[in-house]
């Protein structure tokens, strides 16, 4: 008995072992064309949704104010001090009133109703959307309602500005945003620039639908630029560039790796003995050998630290295993305009800043 129970726990792991083997195999033996199809249909759908949302909407905003690219108070003259903001100096319920005020402090436009460990911001939508006319007053402005909400959980700011030109900052905000009661999505941006590691930033979006899209930039002596979307828990699209300055490079980027990644596609060129080496195309992790991808430069330059798709700096040429060839930009279609917009949004997030900083500094200053 104790024999046929142990011929038949190796029957069933060898049917287990073979199971697997042949998933392998048929993942290893997928074709790029029909993975790379798949994936860019699954992205092009995500990317269809994202921009429908109102959190997309929120994010394409654009405004002349301060951004954070540029981290810094919007009324003060320009100082050699330091100055601290952090969400307790802050805090409180503040809702938008309109009034013929000029000039002063913006606070003018804003009533702290109550107290909060948070600071909470009460606004109407149509300010929101057009910025630049926040603090300008119409007669129209009375029948608004106050139903755009930035909720901050996290404020940390540390600057010190000189004349003219020159701007040191440390920079962190955590805020959910909500419109008509509806939660739109929540926003997370970390910002720093010093003259010993340059400028960098890390922003993230997550959407009320859960897709999620993250960018980090950074101009130090190694330069990064990554755009990644993802589902929550599977990356969709990702493109990474670095490249580093050397001794020999005189101040100047130059490319030590390029990926990028859609799906269970991905594509990857790194440095190598011949300078950069050729871009190498995996599915599933498998290396294709019998397809090959060509990168294109469109406006490569060497004083830029993102020569990347999003940026508008490449394109790839993709020949794959039966013969055929297409470009990246003509797969993806209008998603790559939806990618583009969305991470150029990201990256200066003027929505969030223009007015949660113009605020913040007011109440601060005004103290």
């Amino acid at each position: 008995m104790k024999t046929k129970s142990f011929y038949l726990a190796l029957i069933l792991l060898s049917i287990i072992s073979w199971s697997c083997t042949t998933n392998q195999n048929e993942l290893s033996q997928g074709t790029l064309k029909t993975s790379l199809n798949k994936s860019v249909q699954e992205l092009t759908t995500a990317m269809s949704k994202i921009s429908a949302t109102d959190g997309y909407q929120v994010l394409s905003i654009s405004s002349t104010g301060t951004s954070a690219s540029l981290v810094k108070s919007s009324v003060a003259a320009f100082d050699s001090t330091y100055s601290s903001i952090f969400l307790s100096d802050i805090a409180g319920v503040y809702d938008y009133k309109a009034t013929r005020a000029r000039g002063g402090s913006i606070l003018k436009y804003f009533t702290k109703s109550a107290e909060s460990a948070l600071m909470v911001v009460n606004l109407p939508k149509e300010k929101v959307k057009n910025p630049n006319a926040l603090f300008h007053y119409s007669p129209s402005d009375t029948l608004l309602a106050n139903n755009y909400v930035f909720s901050l959980s996290k404020y940390d700011r540390y600057f010190k500005e000189y004349k003219p030109r020159s701007w040191y900052w440390d920079y962190e905000m955590a805020s959910n945003i909500s419109i008509d009661n509806v939660n739109v999505g929540d926003l997370k941006i970390q910002s720093s620039n010093t003259a010993e590691n340059g400028y960098k930033i890390a922003s993230e979006f997550v959407f009320a639908d859960k897709y999620v899209a993250k960018c980090v930039y950074a101009t130090g002596d190694t330069a990064v630029a990554t755009y990644n979307v993802s589902d929550g828990t599977k990356t969709l699209y990702e493109e990474k560039y670095t490249a580093i300055k050397t001794k020999t490079t005189f101040g100047k980027h130059h490319e030590r790796e390029y990926s990028l990644t859609i799906g269970n596609v991905q594509i990857i060129r790194k440095q190598g003995p011949n300078a950069l080496d050729s871009a190498k195309v995996y599915v599933a992790g498998v290396l294709q050998l019998n397809s090959k991808v060509e990168i294109v430069e469109i406006a490569a330059d060497s004083t830029v630290v993102d020569n990347s798709i999003v940026n508008h700096k490449r394109d790839l040429k993709i020949t794959f295993d039966d013969g055929t060839s297409s470009t990246l930009t003509e797969l993806l279609g209008t998603s790559l305009d939806t990618i583009r917009t969305l991470f150029a949004s990201l990256r200066q997030a003027s929505f969030a800043t223009s007015v949660i900083d113009t605020i913040a500094w007011d109440i601060y200053s005004n103290k």
